[in-house]
């Protein structure tokens, strides 16, 4: 400060006839006592502790440059903002300070810790770590800062395990309980928001108990001080990665620091103190070695003659400059900025004041200095890492740089590759409470416990994640299923009846045989159809049945294959159709043996009521009302092809919805009425005689039609998919057979392997010896 104000004083470009000067008080690092010296300052009293130029005599003055901590500056801004004093702090960062209706004469030239906080918690979601502890100052530097970095860390999905703060005067055993706390922590890294007086403490007990293998995160408070980075204290923090303000040069402040003699600044007790105890000696009689003043500081090597880490030391040249700057307007009533006075005498507080805040100036590196509306100065830090040198010499080496006045996103540029981590293995630690959850399964936050601690549970059936530590899973859509890794929604699989499987040439090879064998049967009656046993058992009928039975069976090759509308359409009608016509055939004929058998007995004139025309009539009849319902069924509600995704989530069945259920009950319960009426007729004519009808083949026929179709009712609800088809299918196939096989085998056999048995004389024969 008394470099930078000497500097000024000689310059002839710069507040022109005027000398700038001071009182410096020492704070001793308490509140009172800053207060104290605030109160001194304001109203002239007390002795100035160094002073190398007459003051004003007025009672008041222009600005306060200090303190450097928050707590003290917080006192002593309150007190001197009723006077309208300006205040300006290069090292109180505490983002309470911003409180422009509290603290409306504030200004500093250090950023904000509202900007800091938040840079860290963005540093530490950048690597990854979600699970931390937090070391604090117990007082408003370390509890403001804090809280904005755990505020801003929760947004970034941050947890903290412990939050330890500390404080110069607590006893040692609540040092001893906050390094126990951190050994029994199973976080990695230490987020560290702490004044560096105060973390000293804490670090001899670290050392002592050889706490190390953590990875410790800094303010700017501490990180960068030379006076913390022993080789001892290395052990502990090595690979320490945080803020730092942004080194400068001073050009001619080293030259001016080794000029310095206690002779040429009388008063300056402070330069006393650290030349006694640089040289070892003292000014007074009571030391053996006496100080002569003269001793050579070139020969000296320490923090006072390093100038080659001049951040914090740069915020006090500049704040020094600034209120040079706005004194320099004031007088030269610069633009009409604030009110103007021309007689530097007159000059009060308030006017610098109004001026401080439109200061905007650079300095000699050709950094801008100026004040927001809350008098804080831009955020700028680099980004440190403590590695050592081959010297073993601890080195804050920059690894990146923040910029809070960049576009989000881009605050931060930063080398990876360049770091020095806490752990021997020169990884990046991990410190997270639970691992991270791979695609395919979600977060499921543990009970009790913070949200970064979590299970990884896989996702449901249907539903995927396709990114790490997702929260949800995501449902795919009715046409997709998710893949075995539950990562990826992939289209599902179309089930139908195919023509080319398996079971569905089984099924076509059934069919093709069954229309073969009725074709052959067909082919046997018309080649014998002026034989006794074809002319018996209404040769009409039989070829009529045989074509009904032919359709049966080629009706079921339209349940085989993709369903499309017109395959939906065709493939239940059919059956209905040709099913009711084949039952009509049977029901005809064994209407005609019951009847015929009556028409034997003497003066029975019944057979005339059942002639050829009521035949044809009642199968038509029959056939018609299916034929009706089925037309009605398809104009209302027509089958169409539907894609079931309900009943296996997997894959779609591609199957025929039949759109009116009860129309479809209704064709079904038709050709299961006239399947019981026509079992109900044969059984009663099943004890004629064997060789005049055939009741007893209808009888066992219509039994085994009737079985296949009730079986098929529970098999058809509870197959699933594309066997659903199949059921139906064998179920047509397989009553088919039955009334072939049953009705017309043993007809076939006698006429192609007992010719003889086929003929009027063997069939009457037969008849009238039973009769007898």
């Amino acid at each position: 400060m008394i470099f930078a104000i000497e500097e000024i004083n000689n310059r002839t470009d710069f507040l022109p006839n005027m000398s700038l000067g001071y009182k410096i008080y020492d704070a001793c690092s308490t509140v009172p006592l800053a207060i104290k010296a605030a109160m001194a300052l304001m109203s002239g009293a007390g002795e100035a502790q160094s002073s190398t130029l007459s003051c004003s005599q007025q009672s008041s003055i222009h600005a306060i440059i200090g303190y450097s901590a928050s707590s003290p500056t917080i006192g002593i801004s309150t007190l001197v903002g009723q006077f309208n004093i300006p205040v300006i702090s290069h090292f109180a960062t505490c983002a309470c300070l911003s409180n422009r209706k509290e603290f409306p004469t504030f200004f500093r030239t250090i950023p904000s810790d509202y900007y800091q906080s938040r840079a860290l918690a963005q540093l530490v979601k950048h690597f990854g770590w979600t699970w931390v502890g937090t070391i604090r100052s117990d007082n408003d530097y370390g509890n403001s800062g804090m809280a904005t970095f755990i505020k801003a860390a929760e947004k970034e999905g941050i947890c903290i395990e412990y939050s330890e703060d500390i404080y110069r005067t607590n006893p040692r055993e609540k040092f001893l309980k906050t390094v126990e706390v951190i050994k029994m922590g199973s976080s990695k890294t230490i987020v560290a928001f702490a004044n560096i007086v105060d973390l000293e403490f804490l670090i001899k007990e670290l050392v002592l108990q050889n706490v190390t293998g953590l990875q410790w995160v800094g303010s700017e408070s501490w990180v960068s001080a030379k006076n913390v980075a022993t080789m001892e204290n290395y052990r502990i923090f090595k690979g320490t990665i945080g803020f730092s303000i942004a080194n400068a040069a001073i050009p001619g402040l080293k030259e001016f620091l080794l000029s310095v003699r206690p002779s040429s600044t009388p008063g300056n007790t402070g330069l006393i103190k650290l030349w006694e105890n640089m040289f070892d000696c003292s000014f007074s009689a009571l030391h053996s070695k006496t100080c002569t003043g003269s001793e050579n500081l070139q020969q000296v090597n320490n923090l006072y003659t390093d100038v080659s880490e001049l951040g914090v030391t740069y915020n006090v040249y500049k704040a020094v400059y600034a209120v040079a700057h706005a004194l320099h307007d004031l007088l030269a009533c610069q633009d009409n900025r604030g009110p103007c006075m021309a007689n530097q005498k007159d000059t009060l507080p308030l006017q610098a004041l109004q001026y401080l805040k439109k200061v905007n100036f650079s300095v000699n590196n050709g950094e801008y200095v100026n004040f927001d509306i809350n008098g804080d100065s831009p955020a700028r830090y680099e980004l440190v890492n403590w590695q050592l040198s081959v010297n073993g010499i601890t080195e804050f080496v920059n690894i990146g740089f923040y910029d809070a006045s960049l576009p989000e996103g881009k605050q931060f540029i930063m080398n990876n590759n360049s770091i020095v981590w806490a752990s021997n293995d020169g990884k990046a630690p991990k410190s997270v409470c639970s691992e991270s959850c791979h695609p395919g399964t979600r977060k499921a936050t543990q009970k009790g416990k913070p949200v970064c601690c979590f299970d990884c549970l896989p996702c449901a059936e249907g539903e995927i994640s396709n990114s790490t530590d997702a929260i949800h899973c995501m449902k795919c859509p009715l046409e997709y299923r998710a893949n075995e890794e539950k990562d990826q929604c992939i289209l599902k699989d179309i089930e139908f009846l195919t023509y080319d499987e398996i079971m569905g040439m089984i099924l076509i090879i059934f069919a093709l045989l069954g229309t073969l064998l009725t074709s052959f049967v067909t082919v046997v009656f018309f080649k014998f159809r002026d034989t006794p046993i074809v002319k018996a058992n209404n040769s009409e009928l039989s070829f009529l049945l045989l074509f009904s039975l032919t359709l049966c069976f080629l009706c079921s090759l339209t349940f085989i294959g993709e369903p499309t509308q017109w395959s939906c359409m065709l493939r239940h009608t059919a059956f209905g159709i040709t099913f009711v016509l084949c039952i009509s055939c049977v029901l005809g004929k064994t209407i005609v043996v019951l009847i015929a058998f009556r028409a034997t007995m003497p003066g029975s004139n019944i057979m005339k009521c059942f002639g050829p025309t009521q035949q044809r009539l009642s199968v038509l009849t029959f056939t018609l009302v299916q034929t009706l319902t089925c037309i009605i069924w398809l104009v209302k509600y027509p089958p169409l092809p539907h894609k079931n995704m309900n009943s296996n989530k997997e894959i779609i069945i591609l199957e025929c919805d039949i759109g009116s259920t009860v129309a479809f009950y209704i064709v079904l319960g038709y050709i299961g009425l006239l399947s019981v009426i026509c079992f109900f007729l044969a059984f009663l004519a099943r004890k004629l005689p064997d060789n005049f009808n055939e009741a007893k083949f209808i009888t066992f026929s219509m039994l085994v039609f009737c079985t296949v179709w009730i079986t098929f009712i529970p098999s058809y609800i509870s197959s699933p998919g594309k066997y659903t088809v199949a059921v139906e299918v064998f179920a047509i196939l397989a009553s088919s057979f039955g009334l072939l096989f049953c009705i017309f085998a043993p007809k076939c056999y006698i006429i192609l392997l007992t010719p003889d048995k086929n003929s009027k004389k063997h069939l009457m024969g037969k008849v009238q010896s039973k009769s007898l």
